[in-house]
């Protein structure tokens, strides 16, 4: 009798019914600054760009001297800027992110004392050859925490492009190196650096999110031409191409870069033997010249005594494209002697199997700095005590060049748009390359620790409101872990084919541009010809967490029905684990799909009941938040 009750109940639960041809309606709750931008067609149900679709850009040109012995950065940058909105602006907000020391500003990580200082310093400013006063009480320059927002007194009218210029200077951080910093008297990793122009774009209009250490990119595409110079025997490693190393390096030297843009062998351009020797050109100082197209940001890295290898890799079989894949280190960093080796594993994976896209950019430098830090075409990374631990930053901050930089999403606002991405697609390289460590296990462990809690804020609440820092629970969880198990287990559920043909779409469709989360979900729903709001929804915008139960055992006619409840919200895969009398092992599994028509409960069939000695649900890949009610022991005589 309570079989029969139980399945009742099981087929008697409502069914949502999607037809795979029609795609009825998303019913994903949509706020209405992101409506908005559907209804003026500037995005597509669909997941395409829309036919109104537009994004601004800039073209860069720096000038910039780095000064060791002070820590002084100082630059001359002109910047034109193209309005491709449908709206005139009236004002121009720009980033000035060492003000994140500014005395006063707010941050998310403390400051050491001696680093703190009054804020970048604007010695020009001009808008279309008019010098602007920054100083005045009558200033149309407004200064307010990490932003500058200058009134512009002739409005920047659609289809137009206006013209900035700037002199500007900063001291480097000596003890708080958030994402960058000084790492000794003769090394610094230079990001977050320049003043920078905002996005403009169809949801928000500016960006006005301040800089406050956790919130990271959110960039148009833009050209760079930028000019480093530095004292004799300093290496630049930057964002881009090198332009001038004729210019900038001795022969010998010369010789041995071009050759690690050719050969797939790692080529050593500067060894310990070489340190003190004269690598660069003898001059008191060099400046060394580098240019990257279609890129949101620009970093930089100098040194007077790294070690530097390098190699060639071919990217796109089908061009011939190759890429330049570089480390920097110091001596000490025994883990580093790897990691050319290891990022070009990393890139050659990205480009042939997952995601299976070509490394979009022509060169990528992982510099040993301090803790694991992305940049376009650069990766800011410590020195690793575990070779897991060097094998998981590398591939994880080298991913980054897809989600967000080739993709140009918002992180400030959704940073699971790449961090999730960022977690989950290197799992099957790191795997590889370090067998025995087990990425997959460990982020699933990760996600279950804060699953459920109070502090477990869902996905979608916008990355800003988060707060915290990177190691905070809430953000961790939003922003890493929880998205990282979705997207594995997206891909498990729609299989490695249709998971990658979606993956591809919504690449081919979005990348150089500014996609939100509905252009990647409903980009997703079209690929698959099926809404998938039964997994968006509760794993990307509700409260919940995952808990499966074995709820009861019945025996009837030779075979076990083991009815299994959803006592969580977040649909997940069953997996049963049986343990015979005769110690044979069986597995049966159940994608995370059998929980997409709003069953709570379902029943699996196990043969040989007389056998069976137990049955345990579940697996390491699969986030549960109480396993005492998974274990089901039978009692045979």
């Amino acid at each position: 009798m309570r079989f029969g009750y139980y399945l009742l109940l099981f087929y008697g639960l409502c069914a949502v019914i999607v037809n795979a041809q029609s795609l009825p309606p998303s019913s994903l709750y949509m706020p209405l600054d992101i409506k908005q931008a559907y209804d003026k067609n500037t995005r597509s149900p669909d997941g395409r760009p829309g036919s109104a679709y537009w994004q601004n850009h800039a073209d860069y040109e720096i000038e910039v001297e780095v000064i060791p012995e002070s820590r002084l950065v100082r630059g001359e940058e002109e910047i034109t800027y193209f309005n491709n909105s449908p709206d005139t602006l009236k004002q121009l907000y720009i980033r000035l992110y060492q003000d994140i020391y500014r005395k006063g500003n707010t941050r998310d990580w403390p400051i050491h004392p001696d680093d703190i200082h009054d804020g970048v310093k604007i010695n020009r400013l001009e808008v279309d050859g008019k010098k602007i006063d920054t100083e005045s009480a009558d200033s149309p320059v407004e200064r307010r925490a990490s932003n500058m927002i200058i009134d512009l007194k002739e409005p920047l009218h659609p289809a137009s492009e206006l013209n900035l210029e700037m002199e500007w200077e900063f001291t480097m951080p000596l003890n708080s190196n958030i994402r960058m910093g000084t790492y000794d008297s003769t090394t610094f990793f230079v990001g977050y650096w320049y003043p920078q122009i905002a996005v403009y774009d169809d949801i928000d209009s500016w960006d006005y999110y301040n800089y406050s250490g956790l919130q990271e990119f959110y960039n148009d595409q833009n050209n760079f031409d930028v000019k480093i110079t530095v004292p004799n025997n300093f290496i630049v490693w930057a964002t881009g191409v090198l332009d001038n190393p004729d210019k900038v390096l001795q022969d010998e030297y010369l010789k041995r870069y071009e050759n690690a843009g050719l050969s797939e062998n790692i080529v050593y351009i500067i060894t310990a033997e070489d340190l003190g020797k004269q690598i660069t050109k003898d001059n008191k100082k060099n400046v060394w010249r580098f240019k990257a197209e279609d890129v949101p940001d620009f970093t930089f890295a100098v040194s007077d005594h790294y070690l530097w290898d390098a190699a060639g890799l071919v990217v796109d079989k089908t061009t011939g494209r190759k890429v330049r894949i570089a480390a920097a280190y110091r001596t000490t960093s025994k883990d580093f002697y790897e990691v050319a080796e290891i990022a070009r594993e990393s890139i050659r994976f990205f480009s042939e199997k997952m995601p299976g896209w070509p490394f979009p950019y022509p060169e990528l430098t992982v510099f040993n700095g301090h803790g694991g830090m992305e940049s376009p075409m650069m990766v800011n990374d410590g020195s690793m005590t575990k070779r897991s631990g060097t094998v998981h930053v590398t591939s994880h901050e080298i991913l980054h060049t897809y989600f967000p930089f080739f993709m140009g999403t918002n992180e400030r606002k959704y940073a699971w748009m790449d961090e999730g991405w960022a977690v989950m697609l290197p799992f099957e390289i790191q795997m590889t390359l370090e067998p025995g460590y087990d990425p997959i296990a460990n982020n699933t462990e990760y996600y279950v620790r804060n699953a459920g809690t109070e502090l477990e804020m869902p996905i979608m609440i916008p990355s800003i409101i988060a707060g915290g820092n990177v190691y905070q629970p809430t953000y961790r969880s939003a922003a890493y872990d929880k998205p990282g198990v979705a997207f594995y287990l997206l891909r498990e559920t729609l299989g490695d084919s249709l998971f990658k043909a979606a993956l591809h779409e919504y690449i081919s469709r979005w990348h150089y541009k500014h996609p939100i989360p509905y252009d990647f979900f409903f980009t997703f729903d079209e690929t698959a010809g099926k809404r998938l709001d039964w997994f968006w929804k509760p794993w990307f915008f509700e409260n919940g967490y995952p808990d499966l139960a074995i709820k009861d055992v019945f025996c009837e006619d030779g075979q076990a029905q083991v009815l299994i409840e959803k006592v969580g919200s977040l649909p997940v895969p069953v997996r049963l684990n049986i343990s015979y009398t005769d110690s044979v092992e069986a597995i049966i599994d159940r994608p995370a799909s059998v929980w997409s028509n709003c069953a709570a409960r379902i029943m699996i069939k196990v043969d040989h009941a007389d056998k069976i000695k137990s049955i345990e649900l579940g697996g390491p890949y699969i986030p549960d938040v109480n396993v005492e009610n998974n274990i089901y022991l039978f009692k045979n005589e």
